[in-house]
Protein backbone atom coordinates (compact mmCIF):
# COMPACT_ATOMS: atom_id res chain seq x y z
CA UNK A 1 0.00 0.00 0.00
CA UNK A 2 1.08 3.57 -0.57
CA UNK A 3 2.68 5.40 2.33
CA UNK A 4 3.01 2.26 4.46
CA UNK A 5 -0.60 1.27 5.07
CA UNK A 6 -2.29 4.45 3.92
CA UNK A 7 -3.22 4.43 0.25
CA UNK A 8 -3.39 7.68 -1.62
CA UNK A 9 -6.66 7.66 -3.52
CA UNK A 10 -6.22 8.09 -7.28
CA UNK A 11 -9.71 9.63 -7.48
CA UNK A 12 -8.52 12.96 -6.11
CA UNK A 13 -5.09 13.14 -7.78
CA UNK A 14 -4.36 16.47 -9.41
CA UNK A 15 -4.08 16.31 -13.18
CA UNK A 16 -0.77 17.64 -14.49
CA UNK A 17 0.96 17.96 -17.84
CA UNK A 18 3.22 14.92 -17.68
CA UNK A 19 6.00 13.75 -19.98
CA UNK A 20 5.56 10.09 -20.88
CA UNK A 21 8.21 7.81 -19.42
CA UNK A 22 8.66 4.06 -19.60
CA UNK A 23 9.78 2.78 -16.20
CA UNK A 24 11.16 -0.66 -15.58
CA UNK A 25 11.47 -2.75 -12.43
CA UNK A 26 14.87 -4.29 -12.30
CA UNK A 27 15.64 -7.02 -9.85
CA UNK A 28 16.19 -9.08 -12.98
CA UNK A 29 13.21 -11.39 -12.94
CA UNK A 30 14.20 -14.73 -14.35
CA UNK A 31 10.91 -16.03 -15.65
CA UNK A 32 7.78 -14.68 -17.27
CA UNK A 33 8.33 -10.90 -16.98
CA UNK A 34 5.11 -9.01 -16.45
CA UNK A 35 3.99 -6.75 -19.27
CA UNK A 36 5.58 -3.32 -18.96
CA UNK A 37 3.33 -0.58 -17.65
CA UNK A 38 3.77 3.07 -18.48
CA UNK A 39 3.87 5.90 -16.00
CA UNK A 40 3.95 9.60 -16.62
CA UNK A 41 6.52 11.78 -14.86
CA UNK A 42 6.42 15.42 -13.79
CA UNK A 43 7.63 17.55 -16.70
CA UNK A 44 10.46 19.70 -15.45
CA UNK A 45 12.95 17.48 -17.27
CA UNK A 46 12.82 18.58 -20.88
CA UNK A 47 13.72 15.31 -22.58
CA UNK A 48 12.01 11.95 -22.32
CA UNK A 49 14.23 9.72 -20.20
CA UNK A 50 13.76 6.01 -19.75
CA UNK A 51 14.50 5.01 -16.19
CA UNK A 52 15.60 1.52 -15.42
CA UNK A 53 14.98 0.78 -11.72
CA UNK A 54 17.08 -2.15 -10.68
CA UNK A 55 15.49 -4.47 -8.21
CA UNK A 56 12.43 -5.81 -9.95
CA UNK A 57 12.55 -6.06 -13.71
CA UNK A 58 8.87 -6.36 -14.31
CA UNK A 59 7.34 -3.60 -16.38
CA UNK A 60 6.23 -1.71 -13.31
CA UNK A 61 6.73 1.70 -11.79
CA UNK A 62 8.53 2.99 -8.73
CA UNK A 63 7.90 5.80 -6.27
CA UNK A 64 11.17 7.41 -5.27
CA UNK A 65 12.10 8.32 -1.66
CA UNK A 66 14.53 9.51 1.32
CA UNK A 67 16.22 7.79 4.45
CA UNK A 68 18.86 7.60 8.60
CA UNK A 69 20.89 5.77 11.49
CA UNK A 70 19.81 2.43 12.84
CA UNK A 71 21.58 1.12 15.92
CA UNK A 72 24.46 2.18 18.06
CA UNK A 73 26.67 -0.54 16.64
CA UNK A 74 26.46 0.84 13.11
CA UNK A 75 29.82 2.37 12.23
CA UNK A 76 28.98 5.76 10.77
CA UNK A 77 31.82 8.06 9.76
CA UNK A 78 30.90 11.62 8.94
CA UNK A 79 33.66 11.82 6.33
CA UNK A 80 34.30 15.55 6.74
CA UNK A 81 36.89 16.59 4.19
CA UNK A 82 37.62 19.47 1.88
CA UNK A 83 39.55 17.48 -0.70
CA UNK A 84 38.70 13.86 -1.39
CA UNK A 85 41.15 10.97 -1.56
CA UNK A 86 41.42 8.86 -4.69
CA UNK A 87 41.71 5.15 -5.37
CA UNK A 88 45.18 5.75 -6.76
CA UNK A 89 47.17 6.66 -3.89
CA UNK A 90 47.15 9.33 -1.34
CA UNK A 91 47.50 8.32 2.27
CA UNK A 92 43.77 8.55 3.04
CA UNK A 93 42.45 6.64 0.04
CA UNK A 94 42.30 2.90 -0.53
CA UNK A 95 43.02 1.17 -3.79
CA UNK A 96 40.08 -0.35 -5.68
CA UNK A 97 41.11 -3.84 -4.60
CA UNK A 98 41.44 -2.75 -0.96
CA UNK A 99 38.01 -1.10 -1.11
CA UNK A 100 36.41 -4.19 -2.61
CA UNK A 101 38.05 -6.40 0.03
CA UNK A 102 36.59 -4.14 2.72
CA UNK A 103 33.05 -3.80 1.36
CA UNK A 104 32.25 -6.87 -0.77
CA UNK A 105 31.78 -9.34 2.13
CA UNK A 106 28.87 -7.17 3.34
CA UNK A 107 27.13 -7.03 -0.06
CA UNK A 108 24.40 -9.61 -0.63
CA UNK A 109 22.12 -10.74 -3.39
CA UNK A 110 18.45 -10.28 -2.48
CA UNK A 111 16.43 -13.05 -4.12
CA UNK A 112 12.66 -12.78 -4.15
CA UNK A 113 9.55 -14.71 -5.08
CA UNK A 114 6.23 -13.13 -5.88
CA UNK A 115 2.86 -14.36 -7.05
CA UNK A 116 0.94 -12.94 -9.98
CA UNK A 117 -2.82 -13.35 -9.92
CA UNK A 118 -4.30 -13.39 -13.41
CA UNK A 119 -7.82 -13.92 -12.08
CA UNK A 120 -8.15 -17.36 -13.62
CA UNK A 121 -4.74 -18.60 -12.44
CA UNK A 122 -1.74 -17.68 -10.28
CA UNK A 123 1.82 -17.68 -11.52
CA UNK A 124 5.08 -17.20 -9.61
CA UNK A 125 8.06 -15.09 -10.49
CA UNK A 126 11.60 -14.96 -9.15
CA UNK A 127 13.87 -11.94 -9.06
CA UNK A 128 17.17 -10.71 -7.70
CA UNK A 129 18.42 -7.35 -6.49
CA UNK A 130 21.23 -6.26 -4.19
CA UNK A 131 21.54 -5.17 -0.57
CA UNK A 132 24.24 -4.56 2.03
CA UNK A 133 24.61 -5.52 5.70
CA UNK A 134 24.68 -2.52 8.04
CA UNK A 135 25.30 -4.16 11.43
CA UNK A 136 26.23 -7.36 13.21
CA UNK A 137 22.58 -8.08 13.99
CA UNK A 138 21.99 -8.88 10.33
CA UNK A 139 20.04 -5.83 9.17
CA UNK A 140 20.24 -5.28 5.42
CA UNK A 141 19.45 -2.09 3.50
CA UNK A 142 18.07 -2.26 -0.04
CA UNK A 143 15.56 -0.55 -2.36
CA UNK A 144 11.85 -0.85 -1.71
CA UNK A 145 11.20 -1.78 -5.34
CA UNK A 146 13.43 -4.84 -4.89
CA UNK A 147 10.98 -6.34 -2.38
CA UNK A 148 7.70 -4.73 -3.42
CA UNK A 149 4.79 -7.18 -3.38
CA UNK A 150 7.01 -10.22 -2.84
CA UNK A 151 6.00 -13.26 -0.80
CA UNK A 152 9.46 -14.61 0.03
CA UNK A 153 12.90 -13.04 0.54
CA UNK A 154 16.31 -14.69 0.83
CA UNK A 155 19.85 -13.36 0.65
CA UNK A 156 22.97 -14.79 -0.95
CA UNK A 157 26.31 -13.99 0.69
CA UNK A 158 29.44 -13.29 -1.36
CA UNK A 159 30.57 -16.84 -0.52
CA UNK A 160 27.53 -18.23 -2.35
CA UNK A 161 25.76 -19.40 0.83
CA UNK A 162 22.17 -18.29 1.27
CA UNK A 163 19.96 -17.44 4.24
CA UNK A 164 16.33 -16.57 4.87
CA UNK A 165 15.44 -12.93 5.50
CA UNK A 166 12.32 -11.01 6.44
CA UNK A 167 11.08 -7.52 5.60
CA UNK A 168 11.25 -5.38 8.75
CA UNK A 169 9.85 -2.18 7.28
CA UNK A 170 10.00 -0.01 4.18
CA UNK A 171 9.54 3.54 2.98
CA UNK A 172 7.93 3.46 -0.43
CA UNK A 173 8.29 7.19 -1.04
CA UNK A 174 12.04 7.06 -0.45
CA UNK A 175 12.46 3.68 -2.19
CA UNK A 176 14.07 2.15 0.90
CA UNK A 177 13.55 -1.18 2.63
CA UNK A 178 15.15 -2.76 5.68
CA UNK A 179 15.52 -6.54 5.86
CA UNK A 180 16.81 -8.78 8.66
CA UNK A 181 18.29 -12.26 8.65
CA UNK A 182 15.74 -14.62 10.20
CA UNK A 183 18.17 -17.03 11.86
CA UNK A 184 21.24 -16.30 13.92
CA UNK A 185 24.02 -16.17 11.37
CA UNK A 186 27.52 -14.78 11.72
CA UNK A 187 27.52 -12.00 9.16
CA UNK A 188 30.50 -12.04 6.80
CA UNK A 189 30.92 -8.29 6.85
CA UNK A 190 29.39 -4.93 7.79
CA UNK A 191 29.62 -1.76 5.69
CA UNK A 192 30.74 1.61 6.96
CA UNK A 193 28.23 4.35 6.18
CA UNK A 194 29.79 7.59 4.96
CA UNK A 195 28.50 11.14 4.58
CA UNK A 196 26.98 11.98 1.21
CA UNK A 197 26.70 15.69 2.04
CA UNK A 198 30.42 16.21 1.46
CA UNK A 199 30.74 14.54 -1.94
CA UNK A 200 32.31 16.42 -4.83
CA UNK A 201 31.72 16.14 -8.55
CA UNK A 202 34.54 14.08 -10.05
CA UNK A 203 35.10 12.03 -6.89
CA UNK A 204 35.93 8.43 -7.70
CA UNK A 205 33.42 5.73 -6.70
CA UNK A 206 32.74 2.05 -7.23
CA UNK A 207 29.46 0.14 -7.45
CA UNK A 208 29.07 -3.44 -6.24
CA UNK A 209 26.04 -5.53 -7.12
CA UNK A 210 24.49 -8.46 -8.93
CA UNK A 211 23.68 -7.46 -12.51
CA UNK A 212 21.55 -9.88 -14.51
CA UNK A 213 21.35 -12.54 -11.79
CA UNK A 214 23.42 -14.72 -9.50
CA UNK A 215 25.81 -15.69 -12.32
CA UNK A 216 27.38 -12.22 -11.96
CA UNK A 217 27.15 -11.99 -8.16
CA UNK A 218 29.45 -9.36 -6.66
CA UNK A 219 30.26 -7.51 -9.88
CA UNK A 220 32.41 -4.38 -9.37
CA UNK A 221 32.29 -1.31 -11.64
CA UNK A 222 34.16 1.98 -11.28
CA UNK A 223 33.37 5.59 -12.14
CA UNK A 224 32.99 9.04 -10.69
CA UNK A 225 30.31 11.24 -9.16
CA UNK A 226 29.01 12.89 -12.32
CA UNK A 227 26.66 15.34 -10.63
CA UNK A 228 25.01 16.08 -7.28
CA UNK A 229 21.40 16.87 -6.49
CA UNK A 230 19.77 15.53 -9.64
CA UNK A 231 16.11 16.03 -8.72
CA UNK A 232 13.59 13.73 -10.38
CA UNK A 233 9.87 13.94 -9.68
CA UNK A 234 7.41 11.08 -10.11
CA UNK A 235 3.74 11.72 -9.36
CA UNK A 236 4.63 14.86 -7.47
CA UNK A 237 7.15 13.14 -5.17
CA UNK A 238 10.77 13.99 -5.78
CA UNK A 239 14.20 13.03 -4.51
CA UNK A 240 17.66 14.37 -5.21
CA UNK A 241 19.96 11.67 -6.56
CA UNK A 242 23.68 11.31 -6.99
CA UNK A 243 24.53 10.85 -10.66
CA UNK A 244 27.35 8.45 -11.54
CA UNK A 245 28.89 6.89 -14.62
CA UNK A 246 29.77 3.68 -12.76
CA UNK A 247 27.92 0.95 -14.66
CA UNK A 248 24.56 0.08 -13.08
CA UNK A 249 22.55 -2.74 -14.62
CA UNK A 250 19.39 -4.73 -13.87
CA UNK A 251 20.00 -6.50 -10.55
CA UNK A 252 22.21 -3.71 -9.13
CA UNK A 253 19.31 -2.01 -7.34
CA UNK A 254 19.85 -1.71 -3.62
CA UNK A 255 23.62 -2.15 -3.90
CA UNK A 256 26.21 0.23 -2.47
CA UNK A 257 27.98 3.09 -4.19
CA UNK A 258 31.31 3.36 -2.35
CA UNK A 259 33.94 6.09 -2.06
CA UNK A 260 37.72 5.62 -1.91
CA UNK A 261 37.61 5.42 1.88
CA UNK A 262 35.54 2.27 1.57
CA UNK A 263 32.42 4.01 2.87
CA UNK A 264 28.94 3.60 1.38
CA UNK A 265 27.79 7.00 0.15
CA UNK A 266 24.85 5.95 -2.05
CA UNK A 267 22.33 3.22 -2.87
CA UNK A 268 22.30 2.34 -6.56
CA UNK A 269 18.76 2.66 -7.85
CA UNK A 270 18.26 3.76 -11.46
CA UNK A 271 19.80 4.52 -14.83
CA UNK A 272 18.69 6.23 -18.00
CA UNK A 273 17.70 3.52 -20.46
CA UNK A 274 17.64 5.18 -23.83
CA UNK A 275 19.20 4.45 -27.21
CA UNK A 276 22.49 6.26 -27.59
CA UNK A 277 22.78 7.07 -23.86
CA UNK A 278 25.47 5.43 -21.74
CA UNK A 279 26.81 5.90 -18.24
CA UNK A 280 24.03 7.92 -16.60
CA UNK A 281 23.06 6.16 -13.39
CA UNK A 282 21.52 7.37 -10.15
CA UNK A 283 22.01 6.54 -6.49
CA UNK A 284 20.04 7.56 -3.40
CA UNK A 285 22.38 9.59 -1.12
CA UNK A 286 23.20 7.51 1.96
CA UNK A 287 22.29 10.41 4.27
CA UNK A 288 18.69 10.00 3.10
CA UNK A 289 18.81 6.43 4.37
CA UNK A 290 20.57 7.33 7.63
CA UNK A 291 17.75 9.73 8.42
CA UNK A 292 15.19 6.92 8.08
CA UNK A 293 16.90 3.88 9.61
CA UNK A 294 15.67 4.42 13.16
CA UNK A 295 12.06 4.39 11.94
CA UNK A 296 12.68 1.53 9.51
CA UNK A 297 14.12 -0.59 12.33
CA UNK A 298 10.69 -0.70 13.96
CA UNK A 299 8.07 -3.14 12.66
CA UNK A 300 5.59 -1.46 10.36
CA UNK A 301 2.43 -0.31 12.10
CA UNK A 302 -1.03 -0.62 10.61
CA UNK A 303 -3.61 2.15 10.84
CA UNK A 304 -5.82 0.81 8.08
CA UNK A 305 -7.10 3.59 5.89
CA UNK A 306 -6.82 4.70 2.29
CA UNK A 307 -6.65 8.48 2.33
CA UNK A 308 -5.97 11.59 0.28
CA UNK A 309 -4.45 14.98 1.07
CA UNK A 310 -6.97 17.78 0.54
CA UNK A 311 -5.98 21.41 0.16
CA UNK A 312 -8.18 24.36 -0.77
CA UNK A 313 -7.60 23.97 -4.51
CA UNK A 314 -8.51 20.28 -4.53
CA UNK A 315 -11.43 20.93 -2.20
CA UNK A 316 -12.95 23.51 -4.57
CA UNK A 317 -12.41 21.35 -7.64
CA UNK A 318 -13.86 18.26 -5.93
CA UNK A 319 -16.72 20.09 -4.19
CA UNK A 320 -15.36 19.24 -0.74
CA UNK A 321 -15.12 21.40 2.39
CA UNK A 322 -12.15 23.77 2.11
CA UNK A 323 -9.10 23.55 4.36
CA UNK A 324 -6.05 21.35 4.67
CA UNK A 325 -6.84 17.89 6.00
CA UNK A 326 -6.65 14.19 5.19
CA UNK A 327 -9.79 12.70 3.68
CA UNK A 328 -10.53 9.05 4.50
CA UNK A 329 -11.44 7.33 1.23
CA UNK A 330 -11.55 3.71 2.38
CA UNK A 331 -11.27 1.81 5.65
CA UNK A 332 -9.59 -1.60 5.60
CA UNK A 333 -11.67 -4.43 7.06
CA UNK A 334 -10.66 -5.63 10.54
CA UNK A 335 -8.06 -2.88 10.82
CA UNK A 336 -7.44 -0.60 13.84
CA UNK A 337 -9.24 2.19 11.96
CA UNK A 338 -12.38 0.09 11.50
CA UNK A 339 -12.29 -1.05 15.12
CA UNK A 340 -12.05 2.61 16.20
CA UNK A 341 -15.11 3.54 14.14
CA UNK A 342 -13.45 5.58 11.41
CA UNK A 343 -15.62 5.87 8.29
CA UNK A 344 -15.01 6.81 4.64
CA UNK A 345 -15.58 10.54 4.26
CA UNK A 346 -14.16 11.42 7.68
CA UNK A 347 -11.74 14.36 7.66
CA UNK A 348 -8.71 13.78 9.87
CA UNK A 349 -7.27 17.01 11.29
CA UNK A 350 -5.22 15.81 14.27
CA UNK A 351 -3.13 12.75 15.20
CA UNK A 352 -2.63 12.40 18.96
CA UNK A 353 -2.80 16.16 19.45
CA UNK A 354 -0.61 17.01 16.46
CA UNK A 355 -2.19 19.03 13.65
CA UNK A 356 -1.92 17.12 10.40
CA UNK A 357 -2.44 18.27 6.83
CA UNK A 358 -1.10 15.38 4.76
CA UNK A 359 -0.91 11.58 4.74
CA UNK A 360 2.84 11.98 5.09
CA UNK A 361 2.28 13.88 8.37
CA UNK A 362 0.40 10.86 9.72
CA UNK A 363 3.07 8.40 8.64
CA UNK A 364 5.90 10.42 10.18
CA UNK A 365 4.03 10.66 13.48
CA UNK A 366 3.07 6.98 13.38
CA UNK A 367 6.77 6.05 13.14
CA UNK A 368 7.25 7.27 16.71
CA UNK A 369 4.83 4.73 18.19
CA UNK A 370 4.90 1.01 18.90
CA UNK A 371 2.43 -1.81 18.40
CA UNK A 372 -0.32 -1.60 21.03
CA UNK A 373 0.01 2.14 21.55
CA UNK A 374 -3.22 4.14 21.72
CA UNK A 375 -3.55 7.35 19.71
CA UNK A 376 -6.36 9.87 19.51
CA UNK A 377 -7.54 10.93 16.07
CA UNK A 378 -9.52 14.13 15.81
CA UNK A 379 -11.90 14.00 12.88
CA UNK A 380 -14.71 16.03 11.37
CA UNK A 381 -17.86 14.10 10.45
CA UNK A 382 -21.13 15.74 9.42
CA UNK A 383 -19.44 19.10 10.11
CA UNK A 384 -18.94 18.12 13.75
CA UNK A 385 -15.58 17.57 15.41
CA UNK A 386 -15.10 14.37 17.41
CA UNK A 387 -12.27 12.20 18.72
CA UNK A 388 -11.68 8.49 18.25
CA UNK A 389 -9.19 6.21 20.01
CA UNK A 390 -7.12 3.96 17.73
CA UNK A 391 -4.92 1.09 18.95
CA UNK A 392 -2.04 0.65 16.51
CA UNK A 393 -1.09 -2.87 15.48
CA UNK A 394 1.97 -4.40 13.88
CA UNK A 395 1.37 -4.88 10.17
Amino acid sequence: MDKYDINESKEYKEQEDYINYNLYRNSFYQEKPVEKKKRRIFPYIVIALLFSLFGGMTGSYIVLNYAGSLKKDVNISQGMYLSYPTFRGNDEGLSVTETVAKVAPAVVGVTTKSSIDYGYSTDYQEGIGTGFIINEEGYILTNYHVIQNVTEVNVIFFSGEDAEAKIVNYDEDQDLALLKLVNTVKVPGVVELGDSSHLQVGEEVIAIGNPLGIEFLGTVTTGVISALGREISIEGRSIEYLQTDAAINPGNSGGPLVNSRGQVIGINTAKIRMEGVEGIGFSIPINNAKDRLEALAKPQLLLGISAQDINDEIAVRSNLPEGEYVLVVEVIKNSPAEEAGILPGDRIISFDGNRIKTVDDINKLKDKYNSGDKVILTIIRDNKEQTLEVILKEK
